[in-house]
């Protein structure tokens, strides 16, 4: 069997077609017809690279963890198959996990680093002319000598943008492409297959190719704000602003949908389907004032930045066009994998080194065994059982947790930035009235 796992990076959930969105995404909709569709998905430890420790260890980061490269003792997704007979491939311009001491490629026979999303310093000359007042705003206060530098930055990297397919959205497609032609045609291998693609997009900056830009505000006449200054709305960008760069937002997704077709086209034309495993899933939302801020300016886990899309695609059809309401999250990816491919939990991790007269040199010294915090979503998938679990967990490490029900959100700042929160999801999903002097006991539950 093999496994194929696209992330989408920064996606709302109320952004694709397939959760009721208008937003035109047609081929990550096709494949939900084909999937298994978690209307109820949470993100777990967040930002970026803690999702993808979540991701690849099936563990629970947040309260022990902040944003960090892998620990010694984890044992990786990658690393997982790669002793297990695996061939496999990293094909991502996720630029944070390309950044010196993260090592994010350990375990995969692969990885395809495609240069120049956001800040990356990939084009440094600095005789290019850069235009900061076309497409950013600064606040004109001692924030900008934060911003002014990685604005810059990304123009450098933008100004070797000529077609469509010189962006990095489609330099990771066909990258990912490349590689399965390669196994697959050159080597004549379609079994025992990880291709993991992590696209950055949606995340900002929102500058598709210029013919996406007008898809969903036409009529807009004002500045174009591709990468706001991350903070408060009010006082920063009028309503007209705010809108259009969600419009920019939703342009992005687009873009990022056809390419996520062409990619899954090329899967099916090599004949992969019948034996393969398709995931798609994004890391977190995106916040666009709902609470006051644009962007990932704050800790804060309300449903615009935690409730993720999630899809899985069978091979054999298991949960194949059927939405589930149950609260999955993101510490059941690995362990739903290793279900997949029949990997018996829980897992040794070797540790391997030379002996004291260095021969052989893949003697074990120690193991360790590895327990994970989620569970396979397939016997869900298969109504082998009704649930996983009662509530969701989402933290930023040492800022603020959270916990949800279908009924309740209870929201934490253990920073001590504020004071905790409570929302009534049923008649509030927007999470936008704090009720909790009204419902004290259901507070005290939830911290209790």
């Amino acid at each position: 069997m093999n496994v194929i796992v696209i992330v989408t990076d920064s996606l709302r959930v109320d952004h694709l077609g397939c959760y009721g969105s208008k937003v035109q995404t047609p081929n990550i909709d096709r494949l939900a017809q084909e999937a298994a569709l978690f209307e109820h998905a949470y993100a777990d430890s967040l930002p970026t690279l803690p999702m993808r420790t979540t991701w690849w260890t099936g563990q629970v980061t947040f309260p022990y963890r902040s944003w960090q490269p892998f620990a010694r003792s984890d044992y990786l997704l990658a690393e997982v198959l790669w002793d297990r007979g695996y061939t496999s491939a990293l094909v991502t311009d996720t630029y944070h996990m390309h950044k010196p001491v993260y090592n994010c490629g350990r375990g995969f026979d692969t990885v395809v680093w495609v240069r120049g999303q956001e800040y990356d310093p990939w084009i440094i000359d600095e005789d290019i002319p850069v235009d900061l007042s076309r497409y950013h705003r600064l606040k004109g206060d001692e924030s900008d000598a934060l911003w002014i530098p990685r604005f810059e930055q990304y123009m450098r990297n933008r100004s070797t943008f000529r077609t469509e397919e010189d962006y990095p959205t489609p330099r990771v497609a066909k990258e990912a492409m490349r590689w399965l032609d390669d196994v697959v045609k050159t080597k004549d291998q379609k079994d025992n297959l990880f291709l993991w693609v992590d696209f950055f997009d949606p995340h900002e900056p929102w500058d598709p190719p210029e013919s996406y830009w007008n898809l969903y505000d036409p009529d807009y006449a004002g500045q174009e704000i591709i990468d706001p200054v991350a903070g408060m709305v009010e006082g920063y960008m009028t309503p007209e602003e705010l809108a259009h760069t969600q419009a920019l937002y939703a342009a992005e997704v687009t873009f990022v949908d056809r390419w996520v077709g062409i990619l899954l086209d090329h899967a099916r034309d090599l004949g992969l389907y019948d034996n393969t495993m398709i995931v798609h899933v994004s890391d977190h939302g995106e916040p666009f004032g709902e609470h006051g801020v644009i962007r990932k300016a704050e800790p804060w886990n309300y449903e615009e930045l935690v409730h993720i899309p999630w899809l899985i695609r069978h091979p054999e059809g298991i949960g194949a066009g059927k939405r589930f309401n149950q609260m999955v999250q993101s510490q059941d990816m690995l362990p739903t994998i290793l279900d997949f491919l029949s990997i018996a939990q829980p897992l040794e991790l070797p540790f391997l080194a030379p002996t004291r007269t260095m021969f052989p040199q893949d003697m074990v010294i120690d193991t360790k065994r590895v327990t994970m915090d989620g569970m396979s979503l397939l016997p869900l998938m298969a109504g082998d059982v009704e649930a996983t679990r009662d509530y969701a967990y989402t933290g930023h490490n040492d800022r603020q947790w959270s916990i949800r029900s279908h009924e309740w959100s209870y929201l934490l700042p253990i920073d001590g930035s504020g004071p905790p929160e409570l929302y009534d999801r049923r008649s509030d999903p927007a999470e936008q009235v704090n009720v909790l002097h009204d419902h004290i006991e259901v507070g005290k539950h939830r911290t209790g």
